[in-house]
């Protein structure tokens, strides 16, 4: 039976660390209000107008994973990529990704799943991985977030919230009892709108206008609240379901990796799955909200803490714009 390796696993993340304090000084906000809202601390950000974009932040994952694997670039047969800020408009970073590693002329694509794009991403690998289509699959979340918010008092509820970073997997079938055993997936497209960014317009002429970047449009937007309330919904909902589905309990899992969006959506989840926090890995304080990369990094962090090992069955989750949301079943 063809199984679902996940060899190798690795995260990249500025060294420029952002804290509460420094926002303090661009903007009326406090350590204490965001701290309480989001349990944030500090978050990376790349150097503005430097050199470094979201696909350099992909690349250093990649050859972090690709080293834990002991694999080459060469090895590699497919690139799935997950972002919501890839380098330019178009193209994606997928393909940029394989050039930078220089691996050989491959299939690249993007994921625009937003929060939830590795999580899609896994799914995706692991049955590309089953048919025999692929047999090495780089997977990686990356995001460059901080060029795009709007770090003045207007935009403090959002721009406090995220940072920049990339995680990446490296996949590959395997018949020692190592698998992907199943994903969930969903979205509701009725809240499009509730987690977005607006502008640039597809269909408006010059795709903005100097009156749509003066009112902000241009700057992610959020319903704090709604997002909040499906959010610790859907996630304790789509991890019930997919364990019901392969027959086991929470108390089957050594640990659930959920998507960071704010230490208060990882305490209600970990409250309504019934367990306790050393379950439910959370690494927000130091990095933020890094999008569809803060799956693999928390993933990493939690390995490399010894919180799971080989054999043990983790729980990949998240829920982000759209809204998307879903889960992964993994046996380590």
């Amino acid at each position: 039976m063809m199984r679902t390796k996940i060899v190798g696993h690795g995260f990249f993340v500025p060294e420029n660390i952002v804290t509460n304090f420094d926002l303090e000084k661009i903007m009326d906000t406090s350590n204490e209000w965001i701290v309480e809202r989001s349990g944030i601390h500090e978050r990376r950000f790349i150097v503005p107008d430097g050199d470094v974009s979201t696909s350099d932040l992909a690349v250093k994952a990649s050859q972090k994973a690709l080293e834990m694997a002991g694999l080459k670039a060469d090895d590699i047969d497919l690139i799935i990529a997950a972002t919501l800020s890839p380098d330019f408009f178009f193209p994606g970073i997928g393909v940029l990704i394989q050039s930078k590693l220089a691996c050989k002329a491959i299939p690249a694509f993007d994921l625009r799943q937003q929060c939830c794009g590795f999580i899609y991403g896994l799914q995706m690998a692991d049955l590309f991985i089953k048919s025999g289509v692929y047999k090495t699959i780089l997977l990686v979340g990356a995001e460059v977030q901080s060029p795009g918010l709007d770090k003045t008092t207007r935009g403090r509820d959002i721009s406090v919230l995220f940072g920049d970073g990339a995680g990446a997997f490296i996949l590959q079938n395997s018949d020692d009892g190592s698998d992907i055993l199943g994903s969930k997936l969903y979205s509701d497209g009725r809240y499009y709108d509730q987690l977005w960014l607006e502008y640039p317009l597809t269909k408006k002429t010059g795709r903005i206008s100097c009156e749509d970047i003066e009112a902000g449009r241009h700057h992610p937007k959020m319903n704090g609240r709604n997002v909040f309330r499906h959010a610790i919904t859907k996630i304790p909902e789509v991890v019930f379901e997919i364990l019901k589905e392969h027959q086991l309990t929470v108390q089957d899992i050594a640990m659930v990796v959920p998507h960071q969006a704010n230490q208060r959506i990882t305490e209600a989840v970990a409250q309504r799955l019934g367990l306790p926090m050393e379950k439910v890995y959370s690494n927000i304080a130091k990095y933020g909200n890094t999008t569809a990369a803060t799956v693999p990094i928390a993933f990493h962090e939690a390995w490399e803490a010894g919180l799971f090992k080989r054999g043990d069955l983790v729980v990949t989750t998240s829920f982000g714009s759209g809204f998307t949301w879903g889960a992964n079943l993994i046996r380590y």
